[in-house]
């Protein structure tokens, strides 16, 4: 009996198998490079990097080239004139009281928010595809199960047959092994049609197009990370958690733009510069080169208050979003530190149970063949282990879900692609 317990306790401790088939990281770099939702968000990054130019911003001067064409009719002489006009003409910038500046460096943090944006597409997207990887090992953990139940229940009624043809058996005790069987059976098919839904979810995320392609993991079980430390996963969370970062380029978006609209009290200095050459129809041509200074300063603009105070709140209200978030951050941080670690404790508890359960079993089993328990008595034992197989499956399977939650809000959600 010892070395039974001692096998059944090997047996009940979930072991992660290799299989040859694809990792959670080569399905994840698949993703991570086929996913349309993720080259939209790259796109979008690349259009942010491309407006943060300094001719965007203003710096470099506005060149214009004209050509045209007059004529007169003079109706009393009855005489045509005309004549083309050619012109280059510049206006540089020189000065507008730091605005170019401020929208320079508005454009830059755009960028960056670009890549910060594109940061949370991806991690949201790991996320959901590592959950889904587990999701489908869940499945076939549970099918699993369920065919180690259909043959469990296919034994009982091959026995169960026998021992009718000889006359030790009732014809209940047939029809309620037959019932017994024939619902295992349809358990097993209808996880059949989960495992799949699984399967093309996965696809879909990859981009896959070929959906009836099989799929091999290279995981048999849910492997659990219990070594999270809450201290750490918070103070991570304050620093690089990537909603927490877009949040910080917002307030730091909303200081440029009050600087942009205080460069209002400041004057504008532009320079401008041009040629520009005229031909008559009496082939007398003349072009000359002009050139100037232009110093202005808006004296008064009844909006420019109103807009001051306005992009002053704006940078409150930034910062207020920020502080909000952050105490969002804090909650559901905690709540998912006390989920993990509640569900652990789960875990642990259903691995002894499931140890109990697959004892319960064997000695069931044993007794049955013996004659000495009936089918019902039997039946039960059965469904008592399958019972402890799904919870401890379930157990694993939710702080598994626990663990990416806690991995992605502290930034650290790409360690599932090493």
């Amino acid at each position: 009996m010892k070395h039974l317990r001692y096998l059944l306790i090997v047996l009940a401790i979930p072991v992660c198998g290799k299989m040859g088939g694809q990792t959670l990281a080569d399905f994840i770099a698949t993703g991570l490079e086929n996913n349309y939702n993720l080259k939209i968000a790259r796109n979008e990054e690349a259009i942010s990097a491309n407006n943060a130019t300094a001719a965007n911003a203003g710096y470099l001067p506005t060149v214009n080239a004209t050509v045209g064409y007059s004529g007169t009719l003079d109706t009393g002489e009855g005489q045509l004139g005309h004549g083309l006009q050619a012109g280059v003409n510049a206006e540089w910038t020189l000065f507008d009281g730091f605005k170019i500046q401020a929208t320079y460096s508005k454009l830059q943090e755009l960028k960056r928010q670009g890549a910060t944006r594109t940061r949370l597409s991806i991690e949201d997207y790991v996320a959901t595809l590592t959950a889904e990887y587990y999701n489908l090992i869940q499945q076939k953990i549970r099918m699993r199960n369920l065919n180690n139940a259909v043959k469990l229940s296919k034994e009982r009624l091959r026995i169960v047959l026998e021992r009718y043809s000889i006359g030790s058996a009732s014809r209940l005790d047939l029809q309620q092994a037959q019932v017994d069987f024939n619902a295992d059976s349809a358990q097993s098919l209808k996880q059949h049609e989960l495992m799949a839904t699984s399967r093309i979810r996965l696809y879909e995320l990859m981009a896959v197009k070929d959906m009836q392609t099989p799929l091999m993991l290279n995981d048999s079980a849910i492997e659990v990370d219990a070594t999270l430390m809450h201290d750490s996963l918070l103070e991570a969370t304050m620093q690089l958690n990537a909603e927490l970062l877009n949040k910080k380029h917002d307030i730091r978006l909303a200081e440029l733009d009050y600087k942009a609209t205080m460069s209002r009290d400041y004057p504008y200095i532009k320079l401008n510069a041009g040629y520009n050459y005229q031909h008559t129809i009496d082939g007398n041509g003349r072009g000359g080169v002009d050139f100037g200074v232009k110093v202005g300063y808006n004296i008064f603009d009844g909006k420019r208050t109103s807009q001051k105070r306005n992009a002053r709140l704006n940078i409150e209200n930034a910062d207020l979003a920020r502080m909000q978030l952050e105490q969002s951050l804090r909650s559901d941080l905690a709540d998912l530190w006390q989920a993990y670690k509640n569900n652990l404790r789960l875990l642990s508890l259903e691995r002894e149970n499931l140890i109990t359960a697959k004892e319960n079993h064997y000695i069931a089993h044993e007794r049955y063949m013996l004659g000495s328990l009936s089918g019902i008595e039997m039946r039960e034992a059965q469904q008592s282990l399958l019972d402890a197989e799904e919870r401890i499956l379930e157990a694993q399977y939710n702080t598994k879900l626990c663990e990416i939650s806690l991995r992605q809000i502290s930034g650290d959600i790409m360690k599932y692609l090493e």
